[in-house]
């Protein structure tokens, strides 16, 4: 099985310093922190246009939690069919229930939508948050899920290391288990993807950029994209960057 990278990136600009650095798959935001925004329209229609990316779109309305009223799951099934029609290669989503379970009920409606379109379901960051992952992992196997974003059910990466090599064995023959890399420094993905068999691997490679106007905003910066890359191909055996 082929590895591979997506870059995390918070509008076109970013994904075109994606792409120059050696990126032909990234995970599209309206921002880059607290895993991410659903992205407008305009910054779609510009990355497919203007880039050869496979672009899956980050779907969340709010930066808080995944438990959604019903005035949220409105706009993101709206958004998702807007996004679809769009050119989105897939979507990134999650629903909770109350009790921090699989909302199965909206989650199947949101993967048959996808899948309508032939594209990617992937279930976001909201499965770290369950509190049964083997019975919410099989339930979304059940549905048809295409792969989830995960930092192992824990705030860091790092802590999340065992938990991410768990599911990698346990369900990584079934759907795309993507750990949600969190750390600039090269050096340390190569012996993190040893230490836990993962096959994908989602970066954001940030720098702070000069806004004249007020103080500095974060972008991505093609070089540190370049430089994971070629850490990456100089360590490990067939390794793909996608």
């Amino acid at each position: 099985m082929k590895h591979q990278v997506e870059v995390f990136c918070g509008s076109y600009y970013d994904a075109k310093q994606a792409e120059y650095g050696g990126a032909t798959c990234i995970a599209l935001s309206h921002y880059q922190y607290q895993q991410g925004l659903t992205p407008s329209i305009g910054e779609l229609l510009k990355v497919k246009e203007n880039t050869s990316l496979e672009v899956i779109c980050i779907l969340r309305p709010r930066l808080s939690g995944y438990y959604y009223n019903d005035e949220d799951i409105e706009t993101m099934f709206l958004d998702a069919e807007v996004l679809l029609d769009n050119g989105a290669d897939g979507i990134a989503f999650g629903f909770l229930d109350i009790d921090r379970d699989i909302n199965i009920s909206q989650t199947r409606k949101m993967i048959e939508l996808i899948h309508s379109y032939h594209k990617k379901a992937i279930f976001n960051q909201a499965i770290d948050y369950v509190d049964d992952i083997d019975s919410s992992m099989n339930i979304l196997i059940t549905m048809g899920i295409d792969g989830i974003y995960t930092k192992g059910l824990q705030n860091d990466i790092y802590s999340g290391k065992e938990m991410i090599s768990y599911l990698q064995s346990a369900y990584g023959e079934h759907l795309e288990i993507t750990a949600v890399w969190d750390d600039n420094q090269k050096e340390k993905i190569n012996q993190f993807i040893k230490e836990t068999g993962i096959y994908r691997i989602q970066c954001i490679c940030l720098k702070q950029s000069i806004e004249p106007t007020t103080h500095s905003y974060a972008s991505i910066d093609w070089e540190m994209v370049e430089a994971i890359i070629e850490e990456v191909e100089e360590d490990v055996y067939d390794f793909e960057i996608i």
